[in-house]
């Protein structure tokens, strides 16, 4: 909008004046004001850089006065410029510019895979070049493309030097794989030490093939080649960072799939999982029609023929044996949406609460813990804080594996010298960088916490204003935490008292302090009461309910937040009310107008148990592989085996589908619209990109199938008319629309009037007070029973390429990145067993045993073993235990008495 010349906050673009904003460069202020300025090296992304000069501009500090040659996107706009993007003499400069590049570019426009989507070529058009004038110098013969990576390409012949992909890599995910080797026409992109895409250390995030103005880094998707009207904005399904995505479809098949650069969650960056793992959706083992078990195999059905059978059986064992001797398992990784739709399944159709979901396995005790400090059991704060927090502390998380695109944020912070805490017993890529990385002994988070606590408060930094207008319970907290012996604490945890000290003062004495939390605090016998420690560390400094601080869980999945949201829990149903509570019952009954159950139901763990004393008879299960990632393996296998009716719905034949009565096809997120909520409660619209695979339907459509074979009305799946129903229902949900979603979604509590919060509890908490919780740490019993006969403990977490079970990802090319489980030991622990690296050894508990592959390394303290859990030909859950979280029966992933020798 143009402003009033008279104003002092002024420059001028080709005579016309403009109101400036601080901090702007000549580029970014043109480009608000729909000026166009070519540009080859810039990119809004990455740090002014300055590199072709095809931006520069006429600039003068008087209409009338002398101008200078500046390059725009690093000059900073100023009071009473005079700007001329296209006079005679930068339209020559600039064409002279261009016309130098192509001396050093292959002019084969037409055969490349960049051609009609190439910044080269446009640039070319736009400052008039109809012809090379210049002699074409350079020998591109000894240039070879490098195609050794399961995504990434490589053709540097195409290069100008814009050295945007090394500063992606760099600016953007932190991991510095790219440079450049040499001089003049003999300047090179590089690969670490001058190696191949598949032998360096680069994590495919595709942020370089991004970035490339040409056809130099691209990658197997020919990403740049792909020219498509039907372009579609929705949702990644692995993580709960919530990516934006952009699905290049055509003819009912995608394409590609790349980052908006405009996406306020990740801003054109995503992971390699969401930028290139997306093939499973129209893999060959898709499961395309319905299966039923006859004569011990599954066969195929009819979807008539499916529903009958499931709702004869459903209403057989309500009638032998009661609603309660039924439970279903919803989804993380289905929408908001189908979640809600399988939880009013459970309580309206069948009559019972026993609806649980994989939220259980991962972040049962984030929403426990959180709700009984603050009465909210979601993230404080929003991601964007970290632009600007003073601290970060990272607790159980690993976000640069399992979190990639708020980990490479965080990174970057990290590097850059920010103030930061990593607990972890592993050394994480965080932690490498981290001020403080406190390596405790798996399990014994409470213990360290409490360490931090009991220095925090001698050293008077508490927030005295805080604890005493914003909170309950302190003096008895407070006593508590005087009384410690930071000594035993010490032999505890492993950690030095004295770096424990440090990095509390440290946490303390910052003006914003922010914190991250994920499994490796919630998979833990003491996992609620570890994350209500966390929060009296944030609550008595102060650092809760404004900018740049907080208790910022990060979840698992990518929907973990909206299926606890939509109550897929025994305990609490939709908006998160008390089942047991009399006034909640009714307040259920006038939504739903049928009688509700009255009983807390079963959580998963306790389905087990049900199923093995014969008191649960069906069970649906949807989009979840409990069969491999749940702990335990051979007696979860059993617990099912032992239930009448199972029901599976699934896009593959997992291991759990396998022991199904009735197998359904469900949707990929790439075929169904609804919504998922990321880790900052931030609503985001899925959109449906092609069709379901053969006559596979949506996860919500059949569940709604189901309600009507029960005689339950039901309208059809549909997102709007549903967030309609749920709107009436969730308080925090009262102003979500679909058609007012838009691409970055809302972030909840989302008022009537549809305004959204970014940051909770500014004021007060949910529950009124914030409330203070002591707890002693306590030796967890896998430890207490085990330890003797099985000396080592276990820890476990996820890795970058691939995704919990990896059902998805297995199914792509990232199998042909990472392909099995390794296990990781100490030195002196593989010396003691006389063990070599990449040897394979027989890893053993109280439960079972696998056969894994090691690699020695000091990542891990000795005593320590560490593995993932990706692969179903490894089951690394045959070791792992049903020890779980007191209050939330979370399993206790994180630690494992297990023994080690050769195989």
């Amino acid at each position: 909008m143009t402003s009033n010349p008279k104003l002092d906050n002024i420059a001028f673009i080709n005579g016309q004046p403009f109101a400036i904003e601080q901090g702007e460069s000549i580029l970014q202020f043109a480009n608000r004001n729909n000026f166009s300025i070519p540009t080859l090296c810039d990119d809004s992304r990455l740090e002014s850089y300055g590199a072709c000069r095809v931006c520069s501009v006429d600039v003068a500090l008087q209409s009338d006065g002398k101008s200078k040659t500046m390059a725009s996107c690093h000059t900073p706009i100023a009071q009473g410029m005079h700007i001329q993007t296209q006079s005679p003499s930068i339209q020559k400069l600039r064409k002279n510019i261009i016309e130098l590049v192509l001396t050093d570019h292959p002019l084969d426009c037409l055969t490349c895979e960049s051609n009609g989507n190439c910044e080269l070529q446009d640039v070319a058009a736009e400052v008039g070049i109809r012809e090379v004038r210049y002699k074409n110098a350079a020998d591109h013969s000894h240039y070879e493309k490098d195609t050794s990576h399961p995504y990434m390409r490589s053709d540097l012949s195409k290069c100008i030097n814009c050295y945007r992909c090394v500063r992606a890599c760099d600016e953007i995910q932190g991991e510095f794989v790219l440079g450049v080797k040499g001089r003049g026409f003999d300047s090179k992109i590089i690969k670490g030490e001058n190696l191949s895409f598949d032998d360096s250390a680069c994590v495919s995030c595709g942020a370089c093939a991004q970035t490339c103005p040409t056809a130099a880094i691209s990658d197997v998707f020919q990403s740049k080649s792909i020219q498509t009207d039907e372009k579609v904005r929705t949702i990644c399904s692995y993580c709960g960072v919530g990516c934006n995505l952009e699905v290049s479809v055509k003819n009912n098949e995608i394409l590609s799939i790349r980052a908006p650069n405009e996406a306020k969650v990740n801003a054109g960056h995503t992971c390699l999982k969401g930028r290139y793992a997306w093939r499973f959706y129209n893999h060959p083992d898709r499961l395309k029609e319905p299966l039923i078990r006859k004569n011990g195999e599954l066969v195929q059905a009819t979807w008539d023929e499916a529903y009958q059978v499931i709702a004869d059986k459903f209403t057989q064992i309500k009638n032998n044996f009661g609603a309660d001797a039924i439970a279903g398992i919803s989804s993380a990784r289905c929408t908001n949406e189908e979640n809600y739709l399988m939880q009013k399944f459970m309580r309206v159709a069948i009559g019972t609460n026993n609806i649980d979901s994989c939220a259980r396995v991962c972040h049962s005790p984030t929403a426990f813990g959180m709700q009984a400090a603050f009465g909210t059991g979601a993230a404080t704060n929003s991601v964007e804080d970290l632009n600007v927090t003073e601290f970060i502390m990272i607790i159980g998380a690993n976000p640069v594996a399992a979190h990639p695109v708020t980990g490479a944020k965080i990174k970057q912070k990290l590097m850059k010298g920010i103030g930061s805490i990593v607990i972890d017993p592993v050394e994480t890529e965080v932690a490498r960088y981290a001020t403080f990385h406190l390596q405790l002994r798996p399990g014994t988070n409470v213990a360290l916490l409490n360490m931090m606590a009991f220095f925090i408060v001698q050293a008077n930094l508490i927030d005295e204003v805080f604890i005493q207008s914003r909170s309950e319970g302190w003096k008895d907290y407070v006593a508590a935490i005087k009384s410690l012996n930071v000594n035993e604490l010490e032999n505890i945890t492993g950690v030095n008292q004295t770096l424990v000290k440090q990095a509390a003062i440290a946490y303390a004495s910052a003006k914003s302090a922010m914190s991250f939390h994920g499994l490796g605090v919630t998979e833990h016998s003491q996992g609620s009461s570890t994350v209500m420690s966390i929060a009296d560390l944030a609550m008595m400094t102060g650092n809760i309910g404004r900018p740049g601080v907080g208790v910022n869980p990060l979840r698992g999945q990518n929907n973990v937040q909206g299926a606890a949201d939509m109550g897929c829990q025994p305990h609490q149903g939709a908006g998160y009310f008390p089942v047991d509570n009399t006034d909640n019952q009714k307040y259920y009954e006038e939504k739903y107008a049928v009688p509700m159950p009255k009983n807390i139901g079963y959580k998963i763990p306790q389905m087990y148990e049900a199923a093995q004393k014969g008191k649960l008879k069906g069970l649906w299960i949807m989009g979840e592989d409990i069969a491999q990632s749940d702990p335990n393996h051979h007696y979860v296998v059993d617990s099912l085996n032992k239930i009448d009716f199972i029901v599976v719905q699934e896009i593959f034949l997992s291991e759990t589908a396998k022991l199904a009565d009735v197998v359904l096809p469900g949707a990929s997120f790439l075929e169904k619209s609804g919504t998922f909520t990321n880790g900052e409660r931030r609503i985001q619209a899925v959109r449906q990109a092609v069709k379901p695979v053969g006559n596979a339907k949506s996860d919500g459509q059949i569940v709604v199938d189901v309600m009507r074979a029960m005689g339950v009305e039901q309208v059809d799946y549909e997102p709007a008319a549903l967030l309609q129903e749920i709107s009436q229902i969730v308080p925090f949900f009262a102003g979500v629309k679909w058609d007012e979603l838009g691409n970055d979604g809302k972030q909840w509590p989302v008022l009537a009037d549809g305004s959204d919060t970014k940051i909770l509890h500014t004021e007060s908490f949910k529950r009124g007070l914030g409330k203070f919780h002591y707890f002693d740490w306590y030796e967890t019993n896998e430890i207490k029973n085990n330890a003797k006969q099985f000396p080592f403990i276990l820890t476990t977490s996820r890795n970058l390429e691939h995704y919990n079970a990896g059902t998805m990802t297995r199914r792509t090319g990232n199998k042909d990145i990472v392909s099995e489980d390794i296990l990781l030991i100490h030195p002196k622990d593989a010396a003691n067993k006389k063990l070599q690296s990449e040897q394979k050894v027989r890893l053993f508990s109280a439960r079972g045993e696998v056969n894994l592959k090691i690699q020695i390394s000091k990542k891990v303290k000795p005593g320590i073993l560490y593995t993932t859990f990706h692969f179903p030909e490894d089951m690394v859950n045959n070791i792992t235990s049903s020890e779980c979280d007191s209050e939330t029966l979370c399993p206790e992933y994180k630690v494992v008495a297990v023994d080690v020798e050769a195989a």
